[in-house]
């Protein structure tokens, strides 16, 4: 126990600062391992859910350690839908039974998946303000809830994945800027334009 409880406290111990922030260990490499599984879902490789897997856990501990119990929790439902969605694009198949491809996702289908989100939001929000001692309880419920959205999206290789995480990295950029993780805040910026590149690829791809 004393092994792991020091193992614990290097990995979280501040490697440099940032803008007045510490940065630790554990947080380098999660951003590390998050910015080469986007770049691998930019070229539907399949080797980006494990590493989605890797990041997920290490986040889930960082966001533990400053509180921000939405965002933690969602690591393990991401963790939990990484392995599915690995599954998906080695097995999947559409409705149609073929295999799973870059598509578009249906207008009914996008409208849900946007009622669905925007439903979940506030129920989220509030288990948040009332179970936990969150500071940001609604701010920490939007990226958390959209982020469920985005990775039901992108395991099903829809295109509308890309726009959906366009709007969870800006609303994460300010969340995290909220409690000073400016590393994280800079990696969510960089996703955001990494969204916005997925988001045309796919669509080329949609349409090829």
């Amino acid at each position: 126990m004393d092994a792991l409880q020091a193992a614990w406290a290097a990995a979280f111990a501040p490697a440099f600062s940032a803008w007045g922030s510490p940065v630790s260990r554990a947080e380098i490499l999660a951003f590390g391992l998050a910015v080469w599984m986007v770049a691998l879902n930019m070229r539907v490789n399949p080797l980006a859910w494990p590493l989605a897997i890797a990041s997920s856990a290490l986040y889930g501990a960082l966001f533990l350690e400053y509180g921000l119990y939405g965002e933690a929790a969602l690591q393990l439902v991401f963790i939990a839908v990484a392995g599915w969605g690995w599954w998906q694009w080695l097995h999947g198949r559409q409705a149609d039974g073929a295999a799973l491809r870059v598509r578009h996702l249906a207008s009914r289908g996008r409208w849900l998946a946007l009622a669905l989100t925007l439903a979940a939001w506030p129920a989220v929000g509030w288990l948040l303000l009332r179970y936990t001692d969150s500071t940001v309880p609604w701010l920490d419920a939007l990226p958390t809830v959209g982020s469920l959205a985005g990775q039901w999206l992108l395991a099903r290789q829809y295109v509308e994945n890309w726009p959906a995480w366009v709007l969870v990295n800006l609303v994460s950029v300010a969340l995290f800027a909220t409690k000073g993780l400016w590393l994280t805040v800079l990696l969510y910026a960089l996703f955001t334009l990494l969204a916005v590149a997925g988001w045309r690829g796919w669509a080329r791809r949609a349409a090829a």
